[in-house]
């Protein structure tokens, strides 16, 4: 760590923002400030002594740190320091380090020791520290809680009077699992506080009802919104019927939301009253931000910076506003006048004409909602924030987000594999695709849904898809199977229905369709829907209706929909009704391919949860710190860097004459391949870039003066392994997930057709095992038309491996093993090439930070 590292912003125990930085030399005053505010309790425990007073040796030992052997970190609230922590190495070169915090009273028991923990063990492992010691009182139970709590394996001593603990550092999945436990819960209370406020204070409404402030004032009035709406303005003593006052701790009244509506210029006055107020925090209305150019981003910046120091969090700017339906709070802080009933659906919009959208086409098909965020320029809170609410908002069943863009992608799809468990998440993501890295495209399209899908999200292309899908979550089981039960009047509707399903991954049910015929009476049509919810082979039902016959509805047979009311059962039904409406609870589509398409993504999303999760599993011959020492080696050292991950590469010669081929060759032992040594000519057996099996010497100059002729005088030798079945591994950057991983088999065919299947890091035991069958080549590795299968489990741990390394090493920015032979006794990876960078932005690893 340098004395140049950045401020972080993190999350407290009750949801409040502080910011944490590393100590100063002008810190000086401000410790001994922080330290005369402490109780004779506190300073006892912390410094085994009374210690009324720091002198000003240790005051400039405290403040004077070198950031490597010594580190030291304080916490703020606004301008005052509330806390500092420290870690000090035991002497020159050791790997233990005596580590120590303090809290000031006021601001202990909301999980600041844990965050100063977290920082200090980050900032000590990149030192190359291991343990930490610290010496606690025994009646300082608050602190031996602190490292009790943290997962690490604790050793104990008492002696003296005092506590001795001594614990590594390195993270395991016991301390990532409290770290993230503690991630979760913070990061929900934060939201929580501002869908359910006790009251909500408005800037920017003007006395004239005209404008967007004065629009959300009337909704939040309008609404029934349950606790205090405050307006406030500069000089009119009511707005919008409401008492106004200037200042927000005027009206005496607790206000923990502030709507903001004012021009960014005055931004930073309204932080500073809401702050005064004890607001919790800000809704920013207002456009003219990052969205508007540069100048606009760093108003953006200032205004995120001073409400975190004040303990505020931030949605938007330029959003459309939260809503929360819940009849204790009926809240809307929105642009829309009008809200979806109640009901148990969550709705994130980064967009705000989305947003619009997405509330009146819900309103527009009754799809209850529990509430509502749009995000905007997504400044603060985001998507990942509101998972981490509505994971255990009891309010909440269904999640369904649009996303542009994301901002902590590995994050996202951690939360979503843990939340999709229990509650489905629906994602409308942008289909944009930037340019992959090194020799691959990256993940198409395909590929895309795909990764969404390991990652348990139901990702949908348009609005009208989102809301379908939606709607059948909400309202019906899910599917325990994908055998389809389809009854009609229509054989038309029946055959679209078929071949729907089976478009897409769908099966119809034996016995099925089931066409009642056109002239079925309303009873009729209800037997046969009650005899397929009965029926053991039937997982899911699709109902079509099309109009009658010409004077067949007559007397009480008019409402077909109430009589086709489907028996209770816990299979999942979707309809779609060409006259007259559907049964009450049952999601009716347009089309026929609509209501399946919805169904096909919900069973597809309910095989995903019935599937284990799946372990990371222990790799042998894994030495992380290799690794390193192989990237820092100049240009990289790709051999030594898989090597480090127990992956071996065969071993080649890069020559270019005559006489060093035969060298190397004589050297390798023969038979040998050469091979033109450019990286797309290298595997390409088909243009004669490559020549097998040369068993001498002569064979060797002639191949070599072949190749030479035409490819150019660099040419590759290599000894010759068994034959096997050519496969591709890849790791690449993607935009939505992170590092992901590729498989697929080797020619210019599957190159052609971009037959590569792609999961996001960390990889499981199960998703390196689905990655080797899911492209469609695979096959071939199975056994095709007489060939042995390969080892299968063999091309797995080489994907863990590979997995493991993205997610260890970010300076990896791309990586290739192209070809890999797969034989029924292993296989041999015969190249690869690595591009190394500065490290990839990780931020969903190391300590928490906003």
């Amino acid at each position: 760590m340098t004395t140049t590292e950045p401020a972080v912003d993190v999350l407290l125990s009750d949801g409040s923002t502080v910011q944490l930085r590393q100590i100063r030399p002008s810190d000086a005053a401000a410790i001994v400030e922080m330290h005369s505010r402490f109780s004779e309790r506190t300073r006892y425990l912390r410094y085994f002594s009374p210690y009324p007073r720091i002198p000003e040796r240790d005051l400039h030992r405290f403040v004077n740190v070198d950031h490597r052997d010594r580190e030291a970190f304080v916490v703020l609230v606004g301008d005052r320091i509330v806390a500092v922590g420290r870690y000090e190495r035991l002497g020159p070169a050791s790997p233990d380090a005596e580590v120590a915090f303090v809290v000031e009273d006021a601001y202990q028991g909301r999980g600041i020791g844990s965050v100063l923990l977290e920082h200090l063990a980050d900032a000590a492992r990149r030192s190359g520290i291991v343990n930490f010691v610290a010496e606690v009182l025994p009646a300082n139970g608050a602190m031996l809680r602190v490292f009790a709590d943290f997962g690490y394996q604790i050793q104990r001593q008492f002696a003296d009077g005092v506590v001795h603990l001594t614990f590594p550092i390195a993270p395991t999945e016991a301390t990532l699992e409290v770290q993230r436990g503690r991630e979760h819960r913070t990061e929900a209370r934060s939201i929580a506080r501002l869908l359910a406020p006790r009251g909500v204070v408005v800037y920017g409404a003007s006395a004239t009802g005209q404008g967007v402030g004065a629009a959300v004032l009337g909704h939040l009035r309008d609404g029934g919104y349950a606790g205090s709406v405050v307006p406030v303005h500069p000089t009119a003593a009511r707005v919008a019927g409401l008492p106004a006052y200037p200042s927000a701790v005027d009206a005496g009244l607790p206000v923990d939301l502030a709507v903001v509506a004012v021009p960014p210029e005055s931004a930073p006055e309204v932080v500073a009253d809401a702050a005064v107020a004890g607001v919790h925090g800000l809704v920013v209305i207002s456009a003219g931000f990052a969205e508007a150019g540069m100048a606009g981003a760093a108003v953006q910046r200032t205004l995120v910076r001073a409400a975190h120091a004040a303990g505020m969090r931030v949605i938007g700017p330029n959003c459309l506003g939260v809503a929360n339906t819940d009849p204790a709070v009926r809240l809307n802080a929105t642009l829309a006048p009008r809200l979806p009933v109640p009901g148990r659906v969550g709705i994130f919009s980064q967009s705000g004409v989305f947003g619009v959208a997405l509330l009146a086409e819900a309103d527009r098909r009754g799809l209850g909602l529990s509430s509502f965020v749009s995000a905007g320029n997504r400044a603060d809170v985001s998507g990942n924030d509101l998972l981490q609410y509505w994971q255990d908002d009891p309010a909440t069943d269904v999640i369904m987000l649009y996303l542009e863009t994301f901002g902590n992608p590995r994050k996202f799809a951690r939360l979503a594999r843990r939340i999709g468990r229990d509650k489905p998440v629906v994602a409308l993501a942008s289909p944009a695709r930037p340019p992959g890295l090194g020799d691959s495209a990256g993940p198409d399209e395909t590929a895309v849904s795909a990764l969404f899908a390991q990652s348990g999200v139901i990702r949908v292309d348009t609005v009208a898809e989102l809301l379908d899908v939606g709607a059948l979550l909400a309202n019906q089981p899910l599917p325990v199977g994908n055998r389809v039960g389809v009854v009609a009047n229509s054989s038309a509707l029946a055959g679209l229905a078929a071949t729907a399903c089976a478009a897409h991954g769908l099966r119809v049910a034996p016995g099925y369709p089931r066409d009642v015929g056109p002239r079925a009476s309303a009873a009729e049509f209800g037997a046969a829907l009650a005899g397929a919810a009965a029926d053991d082979s039937v997982d899911a039902l699709v109902v079509l209706f099309a109009p009658p016959l010409p004077g067949q509805l007559t007397g009480t047979e008019a409402d077909f929909a109430a009589a086709l009311t489907a028996p209770t059962t816990d299979k999942p039904t979707v309809a779609t009704f060409l006259v007259g409406r559907a049964p009450a609870g049952t999601p009716a589509y347009p089309s026929v391919e609509e209501a399946v398409h919805a169904l096909a993504r919900v069973t597809a999303y309910a095989n995903w949860r019935r599937r284990p999760a799946g372990v990371l599993p222990d790799l042998s011959d894994v030495d992380p710190v290799a690794a390193q020492v192989a990237l820092r080696a100049d240009g990289g050292d790709p051999e030594a860097l898989l090597a480090a991950y127990g992956i071996d590469v065969v071993e080649s010669a890069r020559i270019d004459s005559v006489d060093a081929a035969v060298d190397a060759a004589t050297r390798l032992g023969f038979p040998v391949a050469l091979k033109a040594a450019s990286g797309g000519l290298r595997h390409r057996l088909d243009l004669g870039a490559v020549r097998l099996d040369l068993p001498d010497a002569d064979t060797v100059r002639r191949a070599y003066a072949e190749l030479a002729a035409v490819f150019g005088a660099d040419v590759l030798v290599q000894p010759m392994v068994p034959p096997g079945v050519a496969c591709v591994v890849e790791l690449v950057e993607d935009p939505a997930f992170g590092p992901v991983v590729g498989f697929g088999l080797g020619g210019v065919a599957t190159d052609l057709l971009g037959d590569r299947a792609w999961r996001a890091v960390p990889l499981t035991d199960r998703d390196a095992t689905e990655l080797v069958d899911a492209p469609r080549a695979a096959p071939l590795l199975r056994g095709h038309r007489g060939a042995a299968p390969v080892d299968r489990a063999a091309l797995a741990d080489l994907l863990l491996r590979i997995g493991r390394l993205a997610d260890e090493q970010p300076r990896v920015r791309a990586l290739t093993l192209n070809p890999v032979l797969a034989r029924p006794d292993g296989l041999s990876v015969l190249h690869a090439s690595v591009r190394i960078g500065s490290a990839a932005a990780r931020p969903d690893t190391g300590p928490r930070r906003l």
